[in-house]
């Protein structure tokens, strides 16, 4: 059965050998570590039930390295529907014990298995007709989907009884199951495509065998239509094919939504050939397909590209938000400067990184077009906000330059980040807490007149200031310059905020003020922040300082 990549999530360092351990027989999976009692996790968390619930709601299989209390009382309050949830295991810290909790119908106790034969001993298994039958009847393997789960469980029960039953077409998972078969029996599991009325003694099981082509966007309406007037099950459908001029198309992304299959899209009929495919005539701009065995979604077509512009935050995992987060998951590629890559890992073995220098931005940009055009879900990776002097504006610059449909046809989207100016700010307080300005005093992409003109005027405009590309070697300079601008409307008292790497390791903050500070205090990963007129620093219980900008101007209401 195909799996998302596990979470083995562990609360101390004493079971970080038995999750290596695991991590070995999945090698895609993660460690989630518990924050300053974990040393060397792939994931890092500060709440046990909160991450927990997390990985839940995103259907990531869980293996806790804890007792099966803890886990059972933290997701207790999301267990309200037994026929969707992910495999959730306990495992013992010494690797005495692997005991299936949930997701008997995601296969948790075939993950069990494997588990406990990794590691040398048995699985805990308690499912009855799992330990009568050697299988889970109403799990059946990837490729086919069970008919009616609340029939299932009548028609399991029958044969825990006693009943006998007869297996009607091609089933070969269960040629190894004990199950207690007769030719003659009342009850019968029939594995086939056709639409038919569900019975009580008959156990339903559909292969995803089926497709449709259509050539025009259609409601799913239409679709279900079509499959009742061919008599062919919609259970069994696998996949809605598209011709690529309809890839962009919104409307048809949403009716295979609807449908809860995926969307692909092929230009010739003879991709269809591989898989045996036999095709009905059209009707209403729709064809089915049967194949004479589930369908190989991956060989069929190409799936819509897409490319998403993340910003990382300004480096600590706590700071990334949740949906930059669930995109690096999904990823095929990650492309980015080497230092933000590497930051926004650790990666799956199948994941590629392609990392680049820092300013071959352009050069990055038209290669995540070229992935993402050939349905790879692409990530280009940013610090802070994507938006915020960094590559999500490359990006749209490639594709406006761009003539070529497919790259328009790329399923683009921009996910914000928490930006370093304002993460430096919240460090301090809230010295952006008024009407502010953000400016860049790197002058490789724009000319030092036009930074000198754009800062005098902010300054005059009593805007307080946050500079990113401070200084660097090869201008040391510009720094100095700048300061002296901002003096001529600025009093030495106005207080500044130096705060370097803040979110990573080894951050520091520091503030000063503008009659103090001086070139030699400022590197290259420093953010700076001068105060407007009114902005107002204090001392703080532990002998640092706040620094609030007022949201009022003027006099005071």
């Amino acid at each position: 059965m195909n799996r998302p990549a596990a979470a083995i999530v562990i609360l101390g360092n004493g079971s970080l050998a038995t999750a290596r351990r695991i991590q070995q027989l999945y090698p895609s999976s993660l460690i989630h570590g518990l924050a300053e009692r974990v040393d060397g996790a792939d994931r890092v968390y500060s709440d046990f039930g909160a991450n927990l619930r997390q990985l839940y709601q995103q259907d990531t299989p869980i293996i806790a390295l804890c007792a099966a209390g803890i886990v059972i009382r933290t997701l207790a309050p999301l267990l309200l529907e037994k026929g969707a949830e992910p495999p959730v295991l306990a495992v013992a810290e010494d690797a005495s014990a692997v005991v299936p909790l949930l997701g008997g119908l995601s296969g948790v106790n075939d993950l069990a298995r494997e588990i406990a034969a990794g590691l040398g001993i048995a699985p805990a298994i308690t499912t009855s007709g799992e330990l009568r039958f050697g299988t889970c009847l109403l799990n059946p393997p990837s490729g086919y989907a069970l008919g009616d789960l609340e029939l299932g469980k009548r028609f399991v029960s029958d044969l825990l009884a006693g009943e006998s039953v007869r297996i009607e077409g091609d089933a070969p998972w269960l040629d190894s199951a004990q199950l207690p078969q007769h030719r003659d029996a009342r009850l019968a599991i029939h594995v086939g495509s056709e639409a038919r009325e569900p019975v009580a003694d008959e156990l339903r099981i559909y292969p995803r065998n089926v497709l449709v082509k259509v050539n025009a966007v259609v409601s799913a309406q239409t679709v279900g239509d079509v499959l009742r007037e061919a008599k062919v099950a919609w259970q069994s459908l696998a996949c809605v094919v598209a011709d690529e001029s309809l890839m962009a198309d919104t409307q048809l992304r949403e009716v295979a939504t609807e449908l809860g299959v995926p969307l692909r899209f092929a230009t010739d009929d003879d991709e269809f050939a591989e898989q045996s495919v036999a095709w009905g005539e059209p009707v209403n701009a729709v064809t089915v397909g049967v194949a004479p065995a589930p369908l190989v979604i991956e060989r069929l077509g190409r799936a819509r590209g897409r490319l998403a512009v993340i910003g990382l935050g300004p480096g600590a995992a706590e700071l990334m938000v949740p949906a930059v987060k669930a995109e690096l998951e999904r990823a095929n590629d990650v492309l980015g400067y080497e230092t933000y890559v590497r930051m926004a890992g650790p990666f799956r073995d199948d994941q590629v990184m392609h990392c680049t220098d820092n300013r071959e931005e352009m050069q990055r940009a038209r290669h995540a077009f070229e992935l993402a055009a050939q349905g790879r879900s692409v990530v280009v990776v940013s610090s802070g906000d994507p938006g915020v002097f960094a590559m999500a504006a490359a990006v749209l610059e490639a594709l406006h330059e761009s003539n070529n449909p497919l790259w328009h046809s790329v399923d683009l989207e921009i996910l914000p980040g928490v930006s370093a100016s304002l993460a430096t700010a919240a460090q301090a307080g809230a010295p952006l807490g008024h009407d502010f300005c953000v400016m860049s005093l790197s002058d490789n992409l724009k000319p030092w007149a036009i930074i000198e003109k754009r800062l005098d005027l902010a300054a005059e405009a009593d805007l307080a200031l946050a500079f990113y590309n401070p200084i660097s070697r090869s201008r040391p300079w510009q720094l100095g310059v700048a300061l002296d601008i901002v003096a001529r409307h600025r009093l030495p008292a106005t207080p500044v905020v130096l705060g370097r790497d803040i979110g990573r390791p080894g951050q520091t903050l520091r503030v000063t003020t503008l009659g103090a500070l001086t070139p030699d205090q400022v590197d290259m990963r420093t953010m700076v922040i001068i105060g407007s007129s009114t902005t107002c620093a204090f001392r703080r219980a532990d002998g640092l300082e706040w620094v609030y900008t007022p949201r009022w101007y003027g006099q005071k209401p």
